[in-house]
C-alpha cells in the first residue's frame, strides 16, 4: 500500500515552494512536529503566488479526512516533512493562476481531489496554491461545505466496490466502519448498483442512522456475533465483497464472514495493528487486497469514467454527502478532535468565513 501510495505521488507530484506576493497577509495551519491535533498551529503568511501548473484558492470549506489526522501523527503512508502544511479536499474560488494554466479558471469554484502530497499542497488555509491537475469543478447545485465532502469519499468507494469489485444486483457487501464517510458513501453506491450492504458497527448507537442512510442490515460488532449474522443474512453464502479501514486481527471475523472467492479491500489500517492473511480465507479463494484511492489517477481515462459516474448520480440525486458537522477554520484542532473520538455518521466539514 505504501509503495502504490509513492509511485502514484511521484508521478503526480514535483517539489514545489511557496511563493509569495507582498503585503496581504492570509493563515494556514502547519505543524512542526508530530502529534495529536493541538500540534496544528495557526500561522499568517503572505498571500501566496501561484507557479508554473498551479491556481490559488480562496478557500471555503475543507472535508476532513482520517489520512490527515494520521498525517500529522506520523503513521500515515507518507511521513511528513517538518515543518508540514495539510489538508487534501478543498472547495473555493480560483484567484490567480500560474503559468500554463487557462486564466478563465479564475472567478470559478473548483474542488480539489486527492492527487498531490501534502509535503508539497495544503488546503488547511484561507488561501491555498494547488496544482491544477487536482482540481475539478464543483457541482452547481451543492453548497460549497457539500461539496467538499465528495472526492475522497466517493472515489475511495468507487474504486474498491465498481471498478475493481464490479458490484453487481444482488451482491452482499460488507462495508466496515460503516459510519465513516467513505462507509456512507459505499452505502449509497451499493444500493445504485442493486447489492444489498450490511453496515458494521461497534455498538448499536449508530444502527438508526446507518439504516436511515439506506443501508440493507446492521451489525453491531461489539453485540453481535458478525460471521453468524453474515451467514443468517446471506443464507449461507457470505458477502463477496468487503471494504474494511481498519484492517487488525478482527479481519479474520471478516474472512469467516466472506464468500467462496470473495475479496476484501484493505484501504485503511485504522486499528494500528498489523494485519496478515487470515487463516478462514484458506480454501475459499480469498483475495485480500491493498488499495488506496490514490490508484485513481493512474490513468487518465480511469479519472475521467470515475469522476462521470460520481456527477451523474450527484445530479440525480442517488448520491447526497452525508455532513457530519461543521466547524469553523477557528476550530480546526477541535474538528479533528471530534473526528478522532469517532462518535459521528458522515463527513467533518471546517467552513471559512465569506
Amino acid at each position: 500500500m505504501v509503495a502504490t501510495y509513492q509511485a502514484v505521488i511521484k508521478r503526480l507530484c514535483c517539489v514545489h515552494s511557496d511563493r509569495f506576493s507582498q503585503g496581504f497577509m492570509s493563515k494556514i495551519i502547519r505543524f512542526h512536529k508530530l502529534g495529536g491535533p493541538e500540534v496544528l498551529q495557526f500561522e499568517e503568511r503572505e498571500t501566496p503566488v501561484p507557479g508554473n501548473g498551479e491556481v490559488r484558492l480562496r478557500v471555503e470549506a475543507v472535508g476532513l479526512n482520517h489520512s490527515e489526522g494520521a498525517y500529522f501523527n506520523g503513521t500515515y503512508v507518507e511521513q511528513p516533512k517538518l515543518p508540514s502544511k495539510l489538508g487534501y479536499e478543498a472547495v473555493g474560488i480560483v484567484e490567480a493562476v500560474g503559468h500554463g494554466v487557462d486564466a478563465g479558471l479564475i472567478g470559478k469554484r473548483l474542488a480539489s481531489i486527492p492527487g498531490f502530497s501534502m509535503n508539497d499542497y495544503g488546503v488547511l488555509a484561507e488561501q491555498a496554491i494547488l496544482p491544477v491537475h487536482a482540481l475539478t469543478e464543483s457541482p452547481a447545485k451543492l453548497t460549497p461545505t457539500q461539496g467538499a465532502a465528495i472526492w475522497t469519499r466517493y472515489l475511495t468507494a468507487y474504486g474498491a466496490l465498481v471498478l475493481f469489485g464490479k458490484v453487481r444486483r444482488d451482491d452482499f457487501v460488507i462495508i466496515r466502519a460503516a459510519s465513516s464517510s467513505v462507509g456512507t458513501a459505499a452505502i449509497e453506491m451499493v444500493k445504485a448498483e442493486g447489492g444489498m450492504s450490511i453496515a458494521t458497527t461497534r455498538t448499536s448507537a449508530k444502527r438508526a442512522q446507518l439504516l436511515a442512510l439506506g443501508a440493507d442490515f446492521v451489525i453491531a460488532t461489539d453485540e453481535e456475533d458478525l460471521p453468524a449474522r453474515v451467514a443468517e443474512i446471506t443464507g449461507g453464502k457470505g458477502a463477496r465483497l468487503i471494504l474494511d479501514p481498519v484492517g487488525g486481527p478482527d479481519i479474520d471475523k471478516l474472512a469467516q464472514a466472506a464468500a467462496s472467492e470473495a475479496t476484501i479491500f484493505l484501504y485503511g489500517t485504522l486499528s494500528g495493528q498489523p494485519t496478515t492473511y487470515p487463516a478462514a480465507g484458506f480454501g475459499k479463494g480469498l483475495a485480500l487486497r491493498a488499495y488506496v484511492m490514490m490508484e485513481m489517477w493512474t490513468s487518465a481515462q480511469r479519472m475521467d469514467e470515475a469522476k462521470r459516474y460520481i456527477y451523474e448520480r450527484l445530479e440525480d440525486g442517488r448520491f447526497n454527502p452525508k455532513i457530519a458537522r461543521t466547524f469553523p477554520f477557528s476550530d480546526t484542532r477541535e474538528a479533528f478532535a471530534y473526528q478522532q473520538a469517532a462518535e459521528h455518521v458522515g463527513k467533518i466539514v471546517i467552513t471559512f468565513p465569506n
